[in-house]
């Protein structure tokens, strides 16, 4: 049993569906610092050009210094490896290392086996249209929060990360 009261209508419904993706992060994680591990390890990952430390900071939403110090310990633990641009040779940009990729394999399995076994109680039709709904949303927020931060900027270009 759930421990959140249920929404009596759809209003109420979409009310919860932060709080909800918020426990389930919290929920399916091997704790804080795989938690903040992952997502920058994927950020990193997911990131069509080349990331930097405030890309990270702008795509975790977090201040730049708590960027920074989660990835300078990712480089501690060898995951990323700072390098220099291919655009311009003055900005450093991140690199996933072979070590953090198998660490992005180790947690995608990890999350795997907790959603399995969440929806264990589910018919494989409703575990299918839950997971492509999920990567959709996932995909869709990617694309919102990148016009976010076209917002306000006079020329319409995303803001550089250093």
């Amino acid at each position: 049993m759930s421990d959140s009261p249920r929404p009596k209508d759809d209003e109420g419904l979409l009310d919860q569906v932060g709080p909800a993706l918020s426990r389930l992060r919290r929920r399916t994680s091997g704790g804080r610092g795989d938690l903040t591990r992952n997502l920058v390890l994927n950020v990193v990952h997911d990131d069509p050009g080349e990331m930097t430390v405030g890309g990270v900071a702008t795509e975790m939403g977090v201040a730049q210094p708590v960027a920074s110090r989660t990835v300078a310990a990712c480089i501690a633990d060898g995951l990323l490896r700072r390098a220099v641009s291919q655009a311009d040779g003055r900005r450093t940009v991140l690199e996933l290392t072979e070590a953090g990729e198998a660490e992005r394999g180790r947690f995608a399995s990890e999350q795997r086996e907790a959603f399995e076994f969440i929806t264990a109680g589910w018919t494989a039709a409703e575990r299918d249209q839950f997971a492509r709904f999920l990567i959709r949303y996932s995909q869709d927020s990617s694309d919102w929060s990148r016009r976010q931060g076209l917002k306000g900027r006079p020329d319409g270009s995303a803001a550089s990360g250093a």
